[in-house]
């Protein structure tokens, strides 16, 4: 009998069973991963929010195994074939794909021909066959014609029998277990070009003649031979690492017959049922479990690179969330454009929008002198100290433009800065945008986003479909239900790291936050905008529909810096209040003389402020966050300044150093933009002068990172990096 769940996960996290049972208590009862990961350590013993999501994940799975299992051993016994060997084996049964392979000859189905042949009363041949193979099959199958049930000469009665038997065989789970880790272990992914598609299935040429083992293939790679193949570029087969690479055939029986012909005990040994029953095995290999298993197995290897396909999206956007705010400074942001031109907006420290504009320095106007004197009254009215420009289509052409500016201007305290605008144009046309710019076209929108997300990334990426963000691969290739669920629970727990000023967050912010959601976020804005600032977290409570649950998952992570009470501008849980008071009061000092006192508090110790809600963990973290109360976890802000000159592929050459800003980390390496509108790639074996495991030992997303140009191929567009200088 297998374990409860929670002893199954726990082992599988190196973790205690009790603090399992306490993270699934917690839950079941509505709690959110970033709530337990910060403010219940005591109760999972310091889980954190990667092995909470884990559980998570596990919890879903083994509970939907379990009511399968239910479902199953209810249809068998339904069936009257429930005995208790079956039941124990399925009992034990620790996966789908174990519990489906021991339902597989009970599950309803179809009439097969091998369940036609045993309504003609045909089994007892094929087992008496199977089990004594010193009879004659031409000579048995006499005592079984059917005429009526169509079996009506000896061909026919032989061939039923080889349906029962090749039926059997396809449905035995032990040997089916056995083939799948013989195959798992020399499977190989064989593709070709079909023929015809060569010219038209030119990107795919790296893959028309390639073999690979199942086991190796990364994730990258398979994702690319599935989209050849939905594209009707390749074909995908699965071979053996023996098998001739010529093309030619196997003059060797196959492995996987072998293995079937053992399980079931057939051997050439000049019986007289041997060389039919051995040709039932070739039979039953090349028409039922070959292509059972290749269809299995060419699923599990896309699911394993869909699954690590979106691993790596989301650390791309985890890295590219928590990437170093500007901070609350004026800004100007610039959305390059050509015909249509240059869309301006300036945004106060806030975020708000004071001031737009639509200027044209390029083809047809070319209006250089009346652009520039235009954004240097901006500039100079609204105090702008950071210019964000986007780095879509003349990017470069604007950035060059606002060096003119920045001579102009003479502002020692004005910086510009190249920004990622993907996915503004999305933000543009979304309802949160039209909710939020309502004022605005459509095409101011997007300058207003690439301000924004120079100030706080994390604040104004949030209002975007992570997907359209850009910092993922294949992504329109693997689960689409799956990826929205892993990306979601990493804007959720970045949300949460870093807290949100529940005085100026925006709704699609609030709605991050743990134990909030869409509605919610709108009344607390709504009662925000009706009644004034938040004074304090209490305050909260007023909000209609923002309950006690609710309050209770989110108000350590929702911020009020100038409040009454000092400790909300801190991740200090209202609950905990009384603890900090107690401190207080046993040094003779104010919360707010305490507060960022490291030498009074290290008077403290931790042991005296706990008690049965309160441990050890938690006054520790009390501690932190008096010391530094409301740090944000993001690094300091830098920026990367791209070379002049080097702006289209055509101006690159081999050798060149330069600076980029890394937008996307892959199994296989890094995507650094260049400032050429085409991202490079350097692989993982140019990421360091060492050896590097996984890319991200090295880069993340958002890094400024210096590179040489290796190799610049203009008719694919494809740029070789190196960070490697020596």
């Amino acid at each position: 009998m297998l374990a409860p769940i929670e002893h199954r996960i726990a082992e599988e996290l190196g973790a205690g069973a009790h603090q399992v049972a306490a993270a699934v208590t917690l839950l079941d009862e509505g709690a959110t991963v970033p709530f337990i990961a910060r403010y219940r350590k005591e109760a999972t013993g310091g889980l954190d929010d990667a092995q909470l999501r884990v559980l998570a994940e596990r919890l879903s799975y083994l509970r939907e195994l379990e009511k399968r299992r239910e479902a199953i051993l209810a249809s068998i016994e339904e069936q009257g074939k429930l005995s208790d060997v079956l039941r124990e084996a399925l009992e034990n049964a620790a996966t789908k794909q174990h519990l489906e392979d021991l339902y597989l000859p009970y599950k309803p189905k179809r009439r097969t021909k091998a369940q036609i042949a045993r309504e003609a009363g045909i089994e007892p041949l094929a087992l008496a066959l199977c089990e004594d193979p010193h009879q004659d099959p031409q000579q048995c199958a006499q005592a079984y014609l059917n005429p009526e049930a169509g079996f009506a000469d000896v061909k026919a009665v032989l061939d039923g029998a080889r349906q029962i038997l090749m039926e059997r065989f396809a449905q035995d789970a032990a040997l089916l277990a056995q083939l799948r880790e013989y195959l798992q272990g020399h499977g190989v992914m064989v593709s070709s070009v079909i023929e015809g598609q060569e010219e038209a299935g030119a990107k795919f040429r790296d893959w028309f003649n390639f073999r690979e083992a199942l086991e190796k293939i990364p994730s990258h790679r398979a994702l690319a031979l599935f989209r050849g193949r939905n594209e009707g570029f390749l074909r995908l087969s699965l071979g053996l690492d023996d098998d001739p690479v010529d093309g030619s055939v196997r003059t060797t029986a196959h492995p996987c017959e072998r293995r079937i012909a053992a399980h079931f005990k057939v051997q050439d040994q000049g019986r007289a049922a041997d060389a039919w029953l051995l040709e039932t095995v070739r039979w039953a290999w090349s028409v039922k479990i070959a292509l059972q298993l290749e269809l299995e197995l060419m699923n599990a290897v896309r699911e394993r690179a869909e699954e690590e396909a979106i691993r790596v999206f989301a650390r791309n956007l985890h890295d590219l969330l928590l990437a170093a705010p500007a901070g609350a400074r004026p800004t100007l942001g610039l959305d390059p454009g050509i015909r249509t031109g240059v869309k301006v907006a300036v945004i106060d420290p806030t975020g708000q929008v004071v001031d737009t504009a639509t200027v044209y320095p390029f083809e047809p106007r070319r209006d250089v002198e009346g652009t520039l004197n235009t954004l240097l009254q901006l500039i100079q009215k609204h105090g702008v100290e950071l210019i964000a420009i986007g780095n879509g289509t003349a990017s470069r052409e604007t950035d060059r433009l606002a060096d003119e500016l920045l001579k102009r201007a003479r502002l020692p305290r004005l910086v510009k800065i190249m920004v990622s605008e993907a996915g503004a144009s999305v933000y543009s046309a979304s309802e949160i945008a039209s909710a939020e710019l309502p004022q605005l076209d459509v095409s101011l929108r997007g300058a207003v986003s690439i301000a924004r997300r120079l100030q706080d990334p994390l604040a104004e990426l949030v209002k975007i479909d992570p997907k359209s963000i850009g910092v993922g691969q294949y992504q329109h290739d693997v689960n689409q239900s799956r990826l929205m669920k892993s990306l979601d629970d990493v804007v959720e727990d970045c949300v949460n790291a870093v807290g949100v000023d529940v005085n100026t967050a925006s709704p699609a912010l609030l709605a991050r936050i743990s134990g909030l959601n869409t509605s919610l976020s709108a009344n607390i804005v709504a009662y925000r905008n009706a009644n004034g600032p938040y004074p304090n977290r209490e305050a909260l409570k007023k909000v209609p529909r923002l309950g006690p649950k609710a309050f209770e998952q989110s108000a350590g992570f929702l911020r009020i810096q100038t409040g009454d009470n000092p400790l909300d501008a801190s991740a200090v849980h209202p609950e905990a209040y009384p603890v900090v008071a107690r401190m207080a009061q046993d040094i003779g000092k104010t919360v707010r003389e305490m507060i960022g006192n490291t030498a009074l508090l290290k008077r403290l110790k931790p042991e005296k402020y706990t008690d049965e809600r309160f441990g050890v963990p938690t006054v520790r973290d009390i501690f932190s966050e008096l010391e530094k109360p409301g740090r944000d976890p993001r690094p300091e802000f830098r920026t990367a300044r791209f070379a002049e000159g080097v702006e289209a592929l055509k101006d690159l050459q081999p050798g060149m150093m330069l600076e980029g800003v890394v937008t996307n980390v892959t199994n296989f390496g890094a995507f650094v933009d260049i400032g050429v509108h085409q991202d490079g790639l350097v692989h993982i074996s140019a990421l360091a002068d060492r050896y590097v495991k996984d890319p991200r030992e090295v880069v993340k997303a958002g890094d400024i990172v210096k590179v040489k140009v290796q190799e610049v191929d203009l008719a694919r567009k494809r740029i070789a990096l190196s960070m490697r200088m020596r």
